[in-house]
């Protein structure tokens, strides 16, 4: 089982010890909802039972059986960054590039592409890199308290990163954007 498997089954189990439910049960809960898309059935968690936005968009994805990773599954790496980066998205592998370059100077680090972002990730995930529409590109970082700046979007407790930043060209991949991923991977542990 991967590092990240292995987070994601933990963190099904914290929502069960949360909730007092087992999954089965959270299943049974979305399917009597009569809800189908996954936002829905996120919120109505959220709603519901007083999950955090992480917890309950895991949950959506253990009951529905559809995460990025079972969605990349049987693919390769490229194949998957090939669709990840296709159509008006394509313009964006270069800042992906970019970033893996830079970031591969930090020592080990798993990197597991989704279906529509890649996660960074050593003993937990320190960051998201992918394309969020045709116009902007987002990197998400897990990192704590990191200095006010106008480029980090910080965001909601429970969500999967601690701050957002969007890029639209490679230029925007600079020092301070990473000295902000470099401690998010120091903080992410050993791999």
């Amino acid at each position: 089982m991967s590092s990240l498997d292995q987070a994601v089954q933990t963190q099904i189990n914290n929502i069960q010890k949360k909730t007092g439910r087992t999954l089965a049960e959270l299943a049974a809960i979305a399917k009597k909802s009569g809800l189908t898309r996954h936002g829905e059935l996120r919120d109505m968690f959220k709603e519901k039972l007083g999950l955090g936005h992480g917890d309950a968009n895991a949950l959506v994805h253990a009951v529905l059986d559809s995460d990025g990773t079972r969605a990349a599954e049987g693919k390769s790496a490229n194949a998957v960054l090939d669709e990840i980066y296709s159509g008006p998205k394509a313009a964006f592998r270069p800042i992906h590039e970019k970033l893996m370059k830079e970031i591969g100077k930090f020592g080990e680090f798993e990197s597991v592409p989704k279906k529509g972002y890649v996660s960074l990730r050593r003993k937990k995930q320190f960051a998201m890199l992918g394309p969020k529409t045709n116009s902007r590109f987002e990197v998400g970082i897990n990192a704590k308290d990191l200095q006010k700046n106008a480029r980090l979007l910080e965001q909601p407790k429970g969500s999967m990163c601690n701050y957002i930043i969007n890029l639209t060209n490679t230029g925007e991949v600079d020092a301070e954007l990473i000295a902000w991923i470099h401690s998010a991977f120091e903080d992410a542990g050993p791999l």
